[in-house]
């Protein structure tokens, strides 16, 4: 059994912590044989504990063990006992029949076990606590085996019409065999002369797997790897999604004073000409064509509602047409009459 003691400095390292330590310090990384050294080590550590170690063994039952329900000469420490229902669902969007399971009944039994070393002559051993809340249980799969449903010709009509077609109940008997090689990263603690490892503190993750440390470490660092692969995806996509948006809005807002720039020149024209126009003219140029200034205003335009230019010049309008004023695209045209 190899316990890494690298953390003994670094309390505070999280897994992906440690996968930055082993990088840039990897003179720091030192594994030592399981015997007195671990009690003496510990005794010498602050409040007798080490916040986040590393242990290798293999698994010894402390009294009982536990038997298969399936396997014979099967006996472990943890044992897992699964229902699965399987089905077949039908979704209205795609029109498709989908696989779906759901666990319809799970018992999970336990005993306590330790972590001992595989050579023999080493009475040390670590007592794993709370095993059950470690986020890779390294279980074994003993037993499976799947029970078809058996379905009359009434209820396959009858499935159909619900949508969901059954197809059977998978049992499955999973085990942390006796003797199985076991690794824990949690935290581990010298308590009257006895070694515990046990979840850590401050939010850092319990492992008990049966991947070797080699193998764990790089699952997560394929995962850190994953996740900044990921990072940098959803950010350069939010940035060009960024850009895109005020772009827009930075073209929608020179549209919109451009047209305000048109039609304050407009005024500023039509005010002009109506000072210098003489008295009997004012009334014309008031209903003349903002477009030609020469034919009377005879369209109306939807939806703004604008009566602002001749039907020569509305013809001379470009696609699509839009209010000379407003520059709101033209639906409908109605002629105005002037009685």
């Amino acid at each position: 059994m190899l316990v890494d003691l690298f953390c003994l400095k670094f309390h505070n390292s999280t897994t992906k912590d440690l996968i930055c330590m082993k990088g840039r310090f990897p003179n720091i990384t030192k594994k030592i044989h399981l015997g007195e050294d671990l009690k003496s080590i510990l005794s010498e550590a602050p409040g007798k504990c080490v916040p986040y170690a590393v242990i290798e063994g293999a698994v010894r039952s402390v009294k009982e063990t536990l038997n298969s329900q399936f396997v014979e000469n099967c006996k472990g420490v943890i044992q897992r006992l699964t229902l699965q229902e399987h089905k077949m669902v039908w979704n209205r969007t795609t029109h498709l029949w989908n696989d779906c399971s759901k666990i319809i009944h799970q018992r999970t039994n336990t005993v306590p076990f330790d972590l001992v070393p595989h050579e023999d002559g080493v009475a040390v051993a670590v007592r794993v606590l709370k095993p059950l809340d470690s986020v890779d249980l390294g279980l074994e799969t003993v037993y499976e085996k799947f029970h078809p449903s058996v379905q009359s010709f009434t209820d396959v009509i009858g499935h159909y019409i619900s949508g969901e077609r059954p197809k059977g109940i998978q049992e499955t008997e999973e085990m942390l065999k006796v003797g199985a090689t076991l690794t824990g990263v949690g935290e581990l603690v010298l308590d009257n002369n006895s070694v515990r490892l046990q979840p850590p503190k401050q939010g850092m993750q319990y492992y008990l797997s049966s991947q070797d440390f080699d193998s764990l470490l790089q699952r997560q660092e394929s995962s850190v790897r994953l996740w900044k692969v990921l990072a940098l995806v959803f950010g350069f996509t939010t940035c060009v999604t960024l850009f895109f948006i005020l772009r827009k809005q930075y073209l929608h807002r020179q549209e919109r004073l451009r047209v305000e720039q048109l039609q304050e020149e407009f005024r500023e024209h039509e005010a002009q000409l109506l000072s210098q126009a003489l008295p009997e003219d004012r009334e014309s140029l008031k209903s003349a064509c903002v477009v030609c200034l020469s034919s009377f205003k005879s369209c109306v335009f939807l939806e703004c509602g604008h009566v602002c230019s001749c039907r020569e010049c509305y013809h001379a309008l470009p696609e699509p047409k839009r209010c000379p004023i407003c520059r709101r695209e033209i639906t409908r045209v109605i002629p105005l009459y002037n009685s």
